[in-house]
């Protein structure tokens, strides 16, 4: 028996570190950090070693499977395709093509088979209800970049290995492995900035990032935005705008500013819990240091300000200089381009959504909307739905309104490799081969890392002949559709060709050849100015001022006028590093330990409640009661509770042995899908007004 080591990077994670896989023979045996992988460094988080579960999942399914009553039976390849078309056809042909729906999950954008071939497929069905977990995560940053930069994905990164001082507000990369800031071992680098300089932390918790930054202060949750708008007050007192170096490429900023400069500010401090004078000293802070960045995530991107949030941070990056700059923020340009001609830069408000009359952004409506536009009838009806790698019953507001507009459903199929809360009312489910038997390019989160570097895992075992891999199960249902429609398609090519392609369009002077023969992967260097070089506004300069921005500030002024409601309490999310999503609780390795399922309350808050820690508590939202059990915990600010996402599991007719077994509630059988950031419709998950009692 022989032992060797295969690389690939982890296709699980944000971080896309480098992995060591050990085979004993053809068998998967052990996991460990690359420690030659010039980006990750030898890092892996307990995801990486999950791999090992996952392969091994006794309830992973491995041929296509169609429910007939509460029966599943598996079912040819070549006859559920047909099947998929045939079905999404008829329904077409019937009631046009808005009847049919799609939803993608967020693990689509971990797989090159998904991200770069799904796209074909949804153009081909035409239809106007395209949902993605992007609506609940990020697009107040896609539409802040797409109405200032021109292009969705022109993300300004913090440059955190060089920086001097970074605020960081609702994120918590220690755990989440920084999202949309690609960065392995970011633990490491975060004590390296606080040990040279300044992290500073507003968080309305104590996270595990909070806990190795400079300073730590509680923000209650949802006031971010009147927060952010102070600072950049505060920082006009301290001096005009540093950013001559693109003045003449600027429009609106005059605007923006008076904008701003005109909200009654007065009462910030009472609103957000952060003194006036600790606003005043991270305004100076910003200011004096050689180079800073503002960066904010999950908990300022899910909240009814969320747009605002985000629109507020480029201004104060760009106010202080550091945008586009070495130190502060700036744009990855990849090895293989997402931004650029040919490229989905994005549009808004081209068709609304039939019941509520949301916006779309970037062809996506938001997911708030999908079970009001299944179970409302009428025309254009959703009466089909696609799923692919998404469990929108636990990760969307109102999933239990979801729940039961699935089983109103004419057909539905799912793209996935389990039996879950969702997927349990497909018609038919087709199962993507192992990641591990694919090629791979991270598409998007090389894109978005704090330094250039590119990577292409390989196949590290034959796919088997009944396994088909993701971009071979879109292939052939477009394939099937288009046969069974009457309407022409032509499959894309394979893997390896596209991502040649991809590369060619890019300037960074390797080809496939070059990434063939680097199996640990490709140090391109540091980040480098260049966003003034790809702005594709039409008029080639940041947009300062965008509209729909400046429309809603007064939502945030009138929010300044409203009273607390008397015992309410804020509910945010939380995260831990073997629990971020509901897929993860199906592998041994990430539900071992103690039950992290809890809700936790501030010490002070259980006592005025009467409310023992460890006891039983009702805890309401404005659409749902539900009973789970609190802990105290010291680390949350008073007034706030904090409840994990990804549980409630152990719905009938689910088929993953340990998740359904495992204790919890859905954060999102509380969240309401009528609670939006104004711009985007993107949900607002943070900051929900609820009551909890024993």
């Amino acid at each position: 028996m022989t032992r060797q080591s295969r690389f690939r990077a982890c296709p699980l994670c944000e971080a896309i570190c480098g992995l060591e896989l050990q085979y004993q023979d053809d068998a998967l045996v052990a996991i460990r950090g690359d420690a030659h992988d010039p980006f990750s460094r030898g890092h892996i988080c307990p995801k990486g070693n999950a791999l090992l579960d996952l392969e091994a999942d006794p309830d992973r399914l491995r041929q296509p499977m169609q429910r007939l009553g509460e029966r599943w039976q598996p079912i040819a390849w070549d006859t559920a395709f047909a099947l998929a078309g045939e079905r999404l056809a008829a329904i077409a042909s019937a009631h046009g093509t808005a009847a049919i729906a799609a939803y993608l999950g967020n693990p689509n954008v971990h797989h090159f088979g998904s991200i770069a071939y799904a796209p074909a497929l949804l153009r081909l069905l035409k239809s106007p209800n395209i949902y993605s977990a992007s609506s609940v995560d990020q697009w107040p940053h896609q539409f802040v970049n797409w109405a200032m930069y021109g292009h969705q994905f022109l993300l300004p990164i913090p440059d955190i290995d060089r920086t001097d001082c970074m605020l960081m507000l609702g994120a918590n990369p220690v755990v989440s492995n920084g999202s949309l800031m690609t960065a392995p071992g970011i633990g490491k680098r975060l004590k390296a900035l606080s040990q040279r300089g300044q992290l500073i932390v507003v968080d309305p918790r104590r996270t595990q990032t909070a806990q190795i930054a400079n300073r730590h202060l509680f923000i209650r949750p949802g006031t971010d935005a009147l927060f952010l708008a102070a600072l950049l007050q505060q920082l006009q007192i301290l001096g005009p705008p540093r950013c001559q170096h693109y003045r003449d490429r600027l429009d609106g900023l005059d605007t923006a500013l008076a904008a701003i400069n005109a909200l009654p500010l007065d009462s910030v401090s009472s609103h957000t819990g952060i003194a006036q004078a600790d606003i005043a000293d991270i305004a100076k802070r910003l200011h004096q240091a050689p180079s800073a960045a503002v960066y904010g995530r999950m908990g300022l991107s899910t909240q009814r300000f969320g747009s605002l949030c985000q629109w507020l941070i480029q201004l104060l990056n760009l106010y202080t200089g550091n945008l586009d700059r070495e130190g502060g923020t700036l744009i990855n340009d990849a090895a293989m381009p997402i931004t650029g001609a040919g490229t989905a830069a994005g549009h808004y408000a081209r068709w609304h959504s039939r019941v509520r009359g949301l916006p779309e952004f970037a062809g996506e409506l938001p997911v708030s909307v999908l079970a009001e536009e299944i179970d409302t009838a009428g025309n254009g009806q959703i009466r089909a739905l696609i799923t692919s790698a998404g469990n929108p019953v636990l990760s969307t507001p109102d999933g239990r309104r979801l729940e039961r507009a699935l089983g109103t459903l004419e057909f539905m199929l799912s793209i996935d490799t389990s039996i879950n809360e969702t997927t349990r009312f497909a018609d038919l489910i087709l199962p993507p081969a192992s990641p591990l038997s694919q090629y791979h390019y991270d598409l998007i989160f090389n894109a978005f890392a704090v330094r250039r570097v590119a990577r292409l895992s390989v196949p590290l075992r034959e796919p088997h002949a009944d396994e088909r891999g993701d971009w071979q199960i879109f292939n052939a249902t477009a394939q099937a559709y288009a046969a069974a429609s009457g309407t022409a398609f032509t499959p894309l090519p394979e893997p390896l060709q596209l991502i040649a392609g991809g590369l060619q369009r890019g300037h960074s002077g390797i080809d496939l050849t070059a990434l063939l023969a680097a199996p640990h992967g490709i140090d391109l260097g540091p980040l480098t100015p260049c966003l003034l070089d790809r702005l594709q506004t039409a008029d080639r300069k940041i947009h300062c001022a965008p509209a729909p921005l400046l429309e809603d500030l007064p939502r945030l002024v009138a929010e300044l006028g409203q009273p607390a409601t008397a015992g309410s309490l804020r509910l945010i999310g939380r995260r831990h590093p073997r629990s971020n999503n509901s897929w993860m609780h199906n592998a041994p390795r990430l539900v071992k330990g103690k039950p992290r399922h809890q809700l936790h309350m501030h010490p002070d808050d259980l006592a005025a409640r009467g409310i023992a820690s460890g006891s039983q508590v009702r805890i309401r939202s404005a659409i749902a009661e539900l009973h789970t059990e609190v802990l105290a915990d010291a680390d949350l600010m008073p007034g706030v509770v904090c409840l994990p996402h990804g549980f409630g599991h152990g719905r009938a007719g689910s088929q993953q042995q340990l998740a359904d077994a495992l204790a919890g509630i859905s954060y999102n059988d509380l969240s309401d899908p009528d609670a939006l950031d104004g711009p985007t419709g993107n949900a607002a998950l943070n900051g929900l007004l609820v009551t909890v009692e024993a």
